[in-house]
């Protein structure tokens, strides 16, 4: 059971210096941790939850942030207590690793890739703790078998790459314990993760909690993440905080209309929502809004519209292999099978689901299906043409009708040109739209339907959110009036509340325009707010194909039913 107040945090608020003036990231935040309990704190990006935590451990770059003010009183097992804000930056150093340590949100980015996992590890150890090399390494593998990573003594000199994304976060686990922290501030630990590896570190920081007795304060933005694992739930909207309170509470009774709206946000497993509440419809609105219910009938209906006409695209029998050297010269070349005999049909106005974990083959079904990496053996028809024996001048005439849309808008885009250029270009490529002047009306016409203005012709990249950045995106896909849009992964980054509105851009568009889609995800709830039919794959064979409903409500493989069992569960009724 939580203990004694911890950390003591008061009026703290957080700067940023710009060319048009200060930015308030934080203001007059308070709040308190105790002893051995997990305080989450939720909001969406630039809520200020980052900013909060960095601060603690004085971390904010600097300029061009600064603390205006606030105090942070940390009291160690020693009962030792100092003003996190106002300590010099040795006694930092110290606090830092020994006292409060810190697991960032991408693994590969906080873990050097030219040094081993074990090495980086035992150099904190090294560090804070005065242990010899050897003291350090047995410590090291021991820690490694305590956040359970596989064959504990080999991954010690493994480097980063040699990892996947679970095993990475371990290590960053590992090293953040390493020094029996008092607390432990987790930034968004789980978000680039499947839902199953997500499952499984959720439970692994629970059990080393509770043998460690240490604090964890927990960010994210999916308030369902945290709904079985923190004690309290503190809202963040706008570098405020709104609302704060026993975890139960806040699900069951939320007072403030943002902490309604994240809630609400996350597609529902219980129904199926013809279009998601998102965080504007709360903040605008006094009442909750309501959320029209698609009826079984009407489903029903549709499906049996859409599956009376022909295939669009068929793949028969995809195969795809990759080969590499077993060693760095003259290694024997070893065939690794990504895709196996995978078959499978899309309909004109279906949304096809593909769910499965990392490395399940989804995306490579994805590039395969486009030529961007030829199958290894198979055959795709497109309007009963096998795409795989035409001329590739063919197949370029072909790609207008079969688009696809990547996970991070960021590097889809090109820095150096602006959005309405971005749109544009296809356009001249497929010699589309007519004149110039044409194509540019056309852009505009686009940007109104993705839900941006005209004036975002003239941005570029950076001067736009995520959000905005995949709307683009879509926008420049709608550009070559597609057929088949594949959506791979397109809003896996987003936060929940970003997320809710493109996916509701995404159905709308679908409705306007008879598109048909290819919905990529490792969110299971997200592919079934979207999908008629779901492929549900593992080493790159179908485990599973059927009915969106069916799968989720009667799945047919084990494999499936862990994957649904892993998906996290808020307990607020939509």
């Amino acid at each position: 059971m939580p203990g004694s107040p911890l950390l003591l945090v008061n009026d703290l608020s957080v700067e940023f210096s710009t060319d048009s003036g200060n930015i308030m990231a934080v203001e007059g935040a308070s709040f308190r941790m105790n002893e051995a309990e997990t305080l989450a704190i939720v909001g969406e990006s630039g809520s200020g939850k980052s900013v909060t935590a960095l601060s603690l451990l004085k971390l904010i770059p600097s300029p061009p942030g600064f603390i205006r003010k606030g105090t942070a009183m940390f009291s160690d097992r020693n009962g030792i207590k100092k003003d996190l804000l106002k300590v010099t930056e040795r006694e930092m150093q110290e606090i830092r690793g020994s006292h409060i340590s810190m697991i960032f949100q991408e693994p590969m980015t906080s873990l050097n890739p030219v040094f081993t996992c074990g090495d980086q590890v035992s150099e904190s150890l090294r560090e804070h703790l005065n242990l010899s090399k050897k003291e350090a390494r047995e410590r090291t593998v021991g820690l490694f078998e305590e956040v359970s990573l596989p064959r504990p003594a080999q991954l010690f000199s493994s480097y980063p790459h040699q990892l996947s994304g679970g095993q990475k976060q371990r290590v960053m686990i590992a090293m953040a314990i390493s020094c029996n922290p008092s607390i432990l501030i987790a930034d968004e630990p789980t978000t680039a993760l499947d839902v199953t590896v997500q499952k499984t570190i959720l439970e692994l920081l629970i059990k080393l909690q509770q043998k460690r007795e240490m604090a964890i304060l927990f960010i994210t933005h999916d308030l369902s993440l945290i709904s079985n694992f923190a004690n309290r739930v503190m809202v963040m909207y706008q570098g405020k905080i709104v609302e704060e309170g026993n975890t139960n509470d806040i699900f069951t009774r939320p007072n403030h209309p943002y902490t309604k709206g994240l809630l609400a946000c996350r597609p529902p497993l219980d129904m199926r929502l013809r279009h998601l509440p998102t965080i504007e419809d709360f903040i605008s609105s006094a009442g909750k809004p309501s959320g029209q219910v698609i009826g079984l009938q009407e489903r029903k209906d549709s499906h049996k519209e859409i599956y009376a006409k022909p295939a669009l695209i068929e793949v028969s029998g995809m195969s795809k292999y990759f080969t590499h050297n077993s060693s760095f010269l003259f290694g024997k070349e070893i065939s690794i099978s990504a895709l196996e005999k995978v078959s499978f049909a899309v309909y004109p106005g279906e949304t096809l689901g593909i769910v499965g974990e990392s490395g399940s083959g989804k995306t490579t079904v994805a590039r395969s299906m486009l030529e961007l990496i030829p199958p290894t053996e198979g055959r795709i028809f497109y309007n009963n043409t096998d795409i795989t024996q035409i001329s590739p001048g063919k197949f370029k005439r072909l790609r207008k009708d079969l688009q696809i849309i990547f996970q991070d808008p960021f590097s889809s885009l090109n820095p150096r040109v602006t959005a309405g250029s971005a749109i544009l270009e296809p356009m001249k490529v497929h010699k589309l739209h007519g004149s110039g002047a044409a194509r540019k009306e056309k852009v505009m016409e686009l940007l109104k339907l993705v839900g941006l203005k005209e004036a975002h012709y003239f941005r570029y990249p950076h001067e736009f959110s995520g959000g905005q950045r995949q709307r683009i995106c879509i926008a420049r896909v709608l550009a070559v009036e597609p057929k088949l849009i594949i959506c791979d992964e397109s809003v896996s980054a987003l936060d929940v509340s970003i997320q809710a509105q493109v996916l509701n851009l995404l159905n709308d568009l679908k409705r306007r325009l008879g598109l048909t889609y290819i919905f990529i995800s490792h969110d299971l709830s997200v592919v079934r707010f979207m999908a008629d039919r779901i492929i549900v794959m593992k080493n790159g064979k179908i485990e599973e194909i059927g009915e969106a409903d069916a799968v989720f409500t009667k799945p047919q493989s084990d494999y499936t039913s862990a994957l649904l069992a892993a998906i996290p569960v808020t307990k607020i009724k939509h």
